[in-house]
């Protein structure tokens, strides 16, 4: 069975070993399982996907970024962005730089049955740090430890979480001092990318940076960054010190990978229909956005599936811009026929043959 494969262990530690979650009561008590979490991603971790990431048996995915701003004047996608995916721990990211506009959105998301809010303060992209979120916060960590402060008003009791990088450059890296000051404000953990901004998302991952942060709070600490093979897990908590991982675009493309390295993921999850699960994400998206919207949001996940399966670069083409929602039904249904999950991810082909 593939349960007893070697290597089937997502960690050389064992679980006894490994602080509670401070979300275990949500889980279920399971805080084994929230060693591994779904990271927050724009434009990819929406309804859709955090529902198939869960199916694998991941328990905390969160959703992409929600501006603050436009959630609290009720923009539809904002809305979109922040709805549950069903059951189990609903996670909502939001970012904003107005003191007031956080408030009042974590209040909505608590609400709406939020039971986790994150705080981006990590989001390295130019349209967000030019508009003082994000990892801009970092650069003035007295107005970022106001936003924290309003955060964890509008939310009530609802747990507050923040997700930040190492600092701005290698020249101020004050992560752990933005640790300490949101600890002595109420946040429950933190999550750590193990990049400055000025990196973006080039070079590798400073696993081994992270470290500090875990060394200057009481905090379960998280660690970000880089994690796209199995065998990198026990590693990276090695060297950060973390207590838990977050895993971002490792699952772009393989929606089962978080759950793999958990160790959660199911038996027969080698044996299962590529075409199959590939068909039900671009359903549930269509029925998710709307016919139009839901052809345009799935392009980025039909590609990266496509190209997982190892499609020719022109057939992946001519697919990603066809404009007919059934084409492209029927060119997934061709193109991946018989393939199984299996088939397209090497780390799981020793599961398949142990089974």
């Amino acid at each position: 069975m593939v349960e007893n494969a070697p290597n089937a262990s997502p960690a050389d530690i064992p679980c006894d070993s490994i602080p509670p979650h401070p979300l275990a009561d949500l889980a279920g008590g399971a805080s084994a399982d929230l060693r591994v979490v779904l990271a927050p991603l724009s434009g990819i971790t929406d309804v859709p996907f955090r529902s198939l990431v869960r199916s694998f048996g991941t328990r905390l995915v969160f959703s992409e970024m929600v501006a603050s701003g436009e959630l609290v004047r009720g923009d539809r996608e904002s809305r979109l962005r922040s709805a549950a995916d069903g059951a189990g721990v609903h996670a909502v990211q939001l970012a904003g730089r107005e003191a007031g506009a956080m408030r009042q959105a974590a209040r909505v998301v608590a609400e709406d049955g939020a039971d986790l809010i994150d705080i981006n303060m990590g989001c390295p992209a130019k349209k967000v740090v030019g508009g003082a979120s994000g990892s801009a916060l970092m650069r003035d960590l007295d107005h970022a430890e106001r936003l924290i402060e309003a955060t964890l008003q509008g939310a009530g009791g609802v747990p507050v979480s923040l997700k930040m990088r190492l600092g701005w450059d290698r020249s101020t890296m004050n992560a752990p001092e933005l640790a300490r000051r949101a600890e002595r404000a109420g946040i429950v953990w933190v999550t750590v990318h193990g990049r400055t901004r000025d990196q973006f998302y080039e070079g590798e991952a400073d696993w081994q940076a992270i470290r500090a942060v875990k060394d200057a709070v009481t905090l379960p600490v998280v660690a970000n960054g880089d994690l796209v093979a199995r065998d990198q897990h026990s590693a990276m908590l090695a060297k950060s010190g973390a207590d838990a991982v977050m895993i971002g675009r490792g699952a772009c493309g393989r929606p089962w990978f978080p759950a793999l390295v958990a160790g959660t993921a199911p038996a027969d999850l080698p044996r299962r229909s590529f075409e199959a699960l590939v068909s039900a994400h671009y359903d549930a998206m269509l029925k998710h956005y709307g016919i139009g919207p839901g052809l345009r949001h799935a392009r980025k996940h039909l590609g990266w599936y496509l190209e997982r399966a190892s499609v020719s670069p022109q057939a992946r083409a001519d697919l990603l811009r066809e404009n007919s929602h059934e084409r492209v039904a029927a060119g997934l249904r061709t193109l991946l026929s018989g393939i199984t999950i299996g088939d397209v991810d090497p780390e799981l082909q020793p599961l398949r043959k142990a089974a």
